[in-house]
């Protein structure tokens, strides 16, 4: 039996950076705040919270008073920061740099749309911390389109301006662009390419890595918008897939007949955690 890593997995750019800061903070204070979960996998959040990270949601948030308070990659919209000066709140700021360059692009195209009476369209997850950001970059007006039926609260008849959240698959983005276009009165469309080439490169990657093995454990957290989107990728590509998020689900009955075994899993997915899954496994198998 063999076992290979997808050597093109582990922590995007934007998370590294965040994790880096949040743990040289955590060396310096003992303890920081997170506002929600630094990155979307369970077991990195507990590694961290080991060293005396402490996630809080908006609400907690809104309540206290001169602290540290570290924003994560995903970013947060102005209000956040309103919030932060008035209760003296230190920022850390992590947020990724693809991130933040979307949202001033975000509130440059909305002043221009409310110029012309306009709309900004936001392809994503409605709800998910990134969207929410972007979206509070246009005074909560943006309308967040996930799929076709989505876009029937766009006005066609008035100039629109896309966007698409930066962890989106680039072929759904084309394809509502493509849509609205169809549709639209008078093709006043201006489009924004934002998504990021890290996912879009896992997104080609990691087809060829699951066709080359007889099976692929794919390591991610349940929450992540990024690990659905690529587990079901490489389902596509080898049906033995198998979803885990640590060593516990894996099911030894479904693997135990495949000479070659894949692990990857998503931009949220620490190298740690699949080197883990890695070494058990072999263990597991050396016992068996």
């Amino acid at each position: 039996m063999n076992i290979v890593i997808d050597k093109e997995a582990g922590f995007c750019f934007g998370v590294v950076s965040a994790i880096k800061a949040l743990e040289e903070e955590l060396l310096k204070e003992g303890n920081l705040y997170c506002l929600g979960d630094i990155v979307h996998n369970n077991m990195e959040v507990e590694r961290l919270e080991n060293m005396g990270l402490k996630t809080i949601d908006n609400e907690t948030f809104s309540k206290l008073h001169n602290c540290k308070v570290m924003i994560r990659a995903h970013g947060e919209p102005p209000h956040t920061y309103e919030i932060a000066k008035q209760n003296n709140i230190e920022i850390v700021d992590a947020t990724c740099p693809m991130v933040l360059k979307l949202q001033k692009d975000v509130k440059q195209g909305y002043e221009q749309m409310k110029k012309i009476s306009g709309q900004v369209v936001i392809f994503g997850k409605k709800g998910h911390a990134e969207v929410v950001g972007l979206v509070g970059q246009t005074n909560n007006e943006a309308i967040v389109v996930s799929s076709e039926k989505d876009l029937e609260k766009v006005d066609f008849e008035k100039p629109l301006h896309i966007y698409s959240q930066t962890t989106k698959n680039r072929e759904d983005y084309e394809h509502i662009i493509q849509v609205i276009n169809s549709k639209h009165k008078t093709g006043e469309v201006y489009v924004t390419d934002s998504i990021c080439r890290k996912v879009s490169l896992r997104a080609k990657s990691i087809g060829m890595f699951a066709e080359n093995v007889d099976c692929v454990l794919f390591v991610s957290g349940a929450n992540s918008s990024n690990g659905m989107y690529l587990y079901e990728l490489c389902k596509q590509k080898n049906a033995n897939t198998f979803f885990i998020s640590d060593v516990e689900d894996i099911d030894f009955e479904k693997i135990k007949g495949f000479a070659n075994i894949g692990i990857s899993g998503a931009t949220s997915t620490p190298m740690w955690l699949m080197k883990k899954i890695e070494d058990y496994v072999y263990r597991e198998f050396e016992t068996k």
